[in-house]
């Protein structure tokens, strides 16, 4: 339960690479605030590392100890130069100055080409994955499964099925986590108990209803690392492409938040009988999304990995935690502070939407 001076909220962590980086800013800020307890928390890829690295460290020394956690963890990954450069020789700048200037995206570009003429059962046959490396050396899982702070929920995607799978706080392995964060072109599948998993952001990202059977807190917070809406037509390979992926990343968490909408429709509107009146929730749903705060960067800062950046994210994220916060938080366990009607949904003519 949450401290006398404490409000306690769930959180959704969406995925989305590098950018990831920009929720543990808002996770950091909100850890070091103090005002905020999370009941649960429900991620899927980048947002799963998050959770499953701030849980961890929870269970060993509260938020202080979360805060180091996650620091530490992306530190590691911004000192361990996952980069292609190596496929870009510096040679080709000093020859080529001008593709300075266009660095990230020959870097988003050439991998594109790369990985969809060559799957990665084929460029690593192996499977070797650093990524999974640096997360077993900063989470013991066994002591995370014996920690009774957040319930923690991750989603991946059965890749035989198209099912969404969620595990729990007892279920969640280092594999469970490479699971929730792999994507197909890049990783091998991810087998757990026979079946094998992609990225749960294809299926749950993140998945919402396992809060709704938490009677602890009504409040949600979503963090939202894919925006929503661009104002400008795609037109480019590398732009269709783009939007693609955030269309499909970001239509299961619009489906979610299709039915919480219709639930608050029924339930203040007391459209229920009594005898379902105690099943339903009215969740008091909240936001923060990453695109009003990183409109300048494109989406091949997703796997820009460079430590400087990712710091610069960080602190993105803090800021955007301290302007929620402060706009928010009175209204925490009172109202809603997004409508999801007028922020995530079109009108239909002719149609109450309530």
């Amino acid at each position: 339960m949450a401290g006398s001076n404490s409000k306690l909220i769930d959180i959704a962590l969406q995925g989305g690479g590098a950018h990831g980086a920009f929720a543990w800013g808002i996770l950091d800020y909100l850890l070091e605030d103090g005002r905020i307890e999370f009941s649960s928390i429900t991620a899927a890829s980048a947002g799963a590392m998050n959770a499953a690295v701030m849980c961890y460290g929870m269970a060993l020394g509260g938020p202080e100890k979360a805060r180091e956690s996650l620091h530490d963890f992306w530190e590691d990954i911004g000192r361990a130069q996952f980069s292609w450069d190596q496929f870009v020789p510096d040679v080709m700048y000093d020859m080529f100055p001008h593709l300075q200037d266009m660095k990230e995206w020959s870097h988003y570009l050439m991998m594109g080409t790369f990985t969809h003429a060559v799957s990665p059962y084929q460029f690593n046959p192996m499977n070797i994955n650093p990524l999974k490396d640096i997360l077993e050396q900063h989470v013991d899982f066994e002591q995370l499964h014996a920690g009774n702070t957040s319930k923690l929920y991750i989603s991946a995607t059965n890749v035989r099925t198209s099912k969404v799978k969620v595990f729990s706080r007892g279920e969640v392995t280092a594999d469970v986590v490479m699971a929730s964060a792999c994507l197909p072109n890049l990783y091998q599948a991810v087998e757990i108990d026979g079946e094998h998993y992609w990225d749960g952001g294809f299926t749950g990202n993140p998945p919402l209803w396992p809060l709704f059977y938490d009677r602890e807190s009504r409040d949600v917070l979503v963090v939202m690392l894919n925006p929503i809406e661009r104002q400008e037509i795609p037109k480019t390979a590398a732009e269709i492409h783009n939007r693609v992926n955030e269309i499909s990343f970001n239509s299961s968490l619009l489906k979610e938040m299709r039915a919480v909408s219709f639930v608050q429709k029924l339930i203040r509107k007391d459209m229920l009988k009594e005898e379902f009146r105690d099943a339903y929730v009215d969740i008091l749903f909240h936001n923060i999304r990453a695109d009003q705060y990183l409109q300048d960067l494109s989406v091949a800062t997703k796997y820009n990995t460079d430590w400087t950046f990712l710091k610069s994210l960080r602190d993105r994220g803090r800021t955007s935690a301290r302007q929620w916060l402060d706009k928010s938080y009175d209204k925490l366990g009172v109202e809603s502070t997004v409508s999801l009607r007028d922020e995530f949904f079109e009108a239909h003519a002719g149609r109450d939407q309530g």
